[in-house]
């Protein structure tokens, strides 16, 4: 679930304070976080995402309230019922697809498992490319490896900021199925981030900024 209250964000002293609107999305449901360029999507993401923290307010993601959370006990929360979806997959490189999220339960302080990484990379039609360095994916490869990582660890929450930004009417149409069909599996609620309007009718739950 998702639940914010009273909740600011401030970037510097010279910058203005964002004011979050209340706002309380219950497990497993989907919302759209809408808004113009610049106005705050991103910023309000990132506190869901527990990477950056409030001034001020509320954020309870999951089950816990992400401000009381500090350091170490945040990085393993985050990685253990947080999903992240970036614009950009940021993968490592140097790594193939399946060391990359062998990676991922590493990080979250899960054991490695072949097995649940080889059953999600199947829902996501990647085995093929399971050893290939994640340079050479295609982009639309590379969406669905970042999906991949994003789900593997079972989060409560999957975020994603403006998954389809740059893609045309066919695999805007795709990476949105993909991300609903992902949160539904794994019984996570799924928002995300966009100024895209074709996918406004396909999530009618909305979060204006």
């Amino acid at each position: 679930m998702i639940h914010i209250q009273q909740l600011t964000f401030q970037y510097n002293t010279a910058s203005a304070p964002i004011h979050f609107s209340d706002w309380q999305l219950p497990q497993g449901e989907q919302a759209l976080i809408l808004g113009a360029s610049g106005s705050g999507k991103t910023t309000l993401l990132h506190l869901l995402g527990g990477l950056l923290n409030p001034q001020k307010g509320q954020l309870v993601v999951g089950d816990k309230d992400l401000s009381q959370l500090k350091g170490a006990q945040l990085d393993t929360y985050r990685g253990r019922n947080i999903g992240l979806v970036f614009q950009k997959p940021h993968l490592v490189n140097a790594l193939t697809l399946e060391q990359n999220l062998l990676l991922a339960q590493y990080m979250a302080g899960l054991k490695q498992d072949k097995k649940k990484v080889e059953e999600v990379l199947s829902s996501l039609g990647l085995v093929p490319r399971k050893k290939a360095l994640v340079h050479t994916l295609s982009l639309g490869e590379a969406q669905r490896a970042a999906i991949a990582r994003a789900v593997l660890n079972k989060p409560k929450v999957i975020l994603a900021d403006e998954p389809t930004s740059s893609l045309d009417d066919e695999n805007c149409g795709k990476v949105l199925h993909i991300l609903q069909q992902q949160a539904q599996a794994h019984q996570a609620t799924l928002i995300i981030a966009t100024h895209d309007k074709r996918v406004k009718d396909i999530i009618p739950t909305h979060y204006m900024m």
